[in-house]
């Protein structure tokens, strides 16, 4: 190899274009999914449902789940927000002790749960790192946002149904819920007050039967009992039971008599209202959560909403904008090549104070090009995303890798300056003494990173990038460095007293007061 330097050489810069094309082509993501042995579900139902509906739908919805081999245990609750809504955490049985992962179990319950017809579930595997998230029914989120809450009612719609259509997009809600019933009444005083009654009395009616009033309470030697008056389940269920409430004359008033229908003095008006009206920051908006398929990578669905946002041709007014987990990604994304290219030039400065030199931190820095691509194909072959922890790994290589340069140059410098050696044999004496120190230390550190990388076991996911992108940086570094490292040291050695030729060819000829060359 050091008699084929520009052979070397060339590979060094193919190694170099081959981590430009790779970080351009993997996918990225965020943060490895984990299987935590654990599920979380949002159910959401008919914006009109009842308690007593949802509460029906929830033991649909737990038999169902409970019946599914790999499920240890379900417990959930309705309410917690709008009446419409409940909460089913899933505790899964061991992971030797069932025949798929948590992502499994949910594609395996989905179609299932999808033929109850009275909610819709939403399951997501529990993570122990979760950052930027928001209380949704997904894992990400996108909002929609606006100055009017008309366009909200406009837009919102044909974002959710936008984004439903979109491919490997998986469990797509919106918290956008206007479809709520109202009956609004409207009172005839007059005749109200003809029949003995008043506005008082006939709000007092109302809540006696639609809001559970405590009329009474009982008394006992060890305890106290409320008595809360009702109207029966079947009347208070619908907004049928208006035509059955009948209100008593008052006892002033003596020309009434008998039973008065409450809608003989109102009028009743039929009519949807929203449940609830979020916001974001000062600006109403509607989110849309999802899940995605496990083929597909964060960057490619980011990639795949920015191109239908596009295609939409929103008005000014609306603004759209990804949020919780997709926008800490996005931060994250952005500061990532900030971050490598921090740490390259700390190395730098302490291997310049080290060496006292400009050029040999460039030597020890020309490894990590075969690292870096090494890292992002094992990535690739074991279909993993370039994630936070993937590039926690490619920071660690940095610290391992460069250390196969350093036990070289050290070695080499040393010669030149202690021994007289020239550079040439000096770095060949390096490569032959140092072998065996340099296959040892980057064994033992590829053998540490196996158990990460091909490690089972409760929440193992988030670890093996880490371990896949030390072992694959390692391999590619560890057979390419020790052959590109002497030759680059060999080049920039020879550059240097190039540069150093001029300046004191210069100064014999042109220097001040005749000054000549040391």
């Amino acid at each position: 190899m050091l008699q084929n330097p520009a052979m070397v050489l060339t590979v060094l810069f193919l190694i170099i274009a081959l981590n430009v094309v790779i970080g351009y082509k993997i996918p990225k993501g965020f943060f490895p999914q984990q299987d935590t042995g654990a599920l979380q579900g949002n159910m959401r139902g008919p914006q009109d449902s009842s308690f007593p509906a949802m509460n029906a739908t929830l033991q649909q919805v737990e038999r169902v789940i409970g019946a599914d081999p790999a499920v240890q245990n379900v417990i959930g609750f309705v309410g917690g927000g709008a009446t419409n809504t409940g909460m089913v955490n899933v505790v899964l049985k061991p992971v030797e002790k069932r025949d798929t992962n948590a992502a499994g179990v949910i594609n395996r319950l989905r179609p299932k749960l999808n033929r109850i017809t009275g909610a819709s579930l939403f399951l997501q595997a529990a993570q122990d790192i979760r950052v930027g998230g928001r209380g949704s029914n997904a894992m990400y989120q996108y909002t929609i946002q606006a100055d009017d809450v008309v366009d909200l009612q406009t837009w919102g719609p044909k974002l959710l149904a936008a984004i439903t259509r979109l491919p490997g997009f998986l469990d797509v809600s919106s918290d956008q819920q206007n479809g709520g019933l109202d009956q609004r009444l409207t009172y005839d005083r007059v005749t109200a007050a003809r029949l003995g009654q008043n506005v008082s009395s006939l709000d007092s009616a109302l809540y006696s039967e639609f809001g559970q009033s405590e009329v009474s309470l009982i008394y006992t030697q060890l305890n106290q009992y409320y008595v809360v008056l009702e109207a029966a389940p079947p009347y208070w269920a619908s907004p049928d039971g208006l035509k059955s409430v009948y209100l008593h004359p008052s006892a002033t008033n003596s020309t009434a008599s008998g039973n008065t229908p409450l809608l003989s003095m109102a009028k009743v008006q039929a009519n949807t209202t929203p449940l609830a009206l979020n916001h974001t920051g000062l600006f109403p908006s509607v989110t849309v959560s999802f899940n995605l398929a496990t083929n597909v990578s964060l960057s490619d669905a980011t990639l795949a909403i920015d191109q239908m946002q596009q295609n939409m041709g929103l008005p000014p007014t609306v603004r759209c904008f990804f949020a919780g987990t997709v926008q800490a990604y996005q931060t994250s994304l952005s500061s990532e090549p900030m971050l490598i290219l921090t740490a390259l030039g700390s190395v730098y400065i302490v291997l310049g104070i080290l060496y006292e030199s400009l050029v040999h931190p460039l030597t020890i820095i020309s490894t990590l090009p075969s690292a870096s691509a090494g890292a992002m194909l094992a990535l690739m072959i074991f279909h993993q995303d370039l994630n936070v922890i993937s590039i926690i790994g490619i920071i660690l290589l940095i610290g391992i890798v460069k250390k196969n340069a350093i036990m070289m140059i050290d070695f080499a410098l040393q010669a030149e300056r202690e021994r007289g050696m020239s550079p040439e044999k000096a770095i060949f004496e390096a490569c032959m003494l140092r072998f065996r120190p340099i296959m040892m230390t980057t064994m033992a550190a590829l053998f540490g990173a196996l158990p990460l990388a091909f490690g089972t076991g409760t929440g193992s996911e988030l670890r093996r990038p880490l371990g896949i992108t030390i072992v694959g940086g390692l391999v590619v570094s560890q057979m390419l460095t020790l052959y590109t490292t002497p030759v680059v040291y060999l080049t920039f050695d020879r550059i240097r007293l190039r540069v150093s030729g001029r300046h004191k060819s210069f100064d014999s000829v042109g220097g001040p007061l005749g000054a000549t060359s040391d």
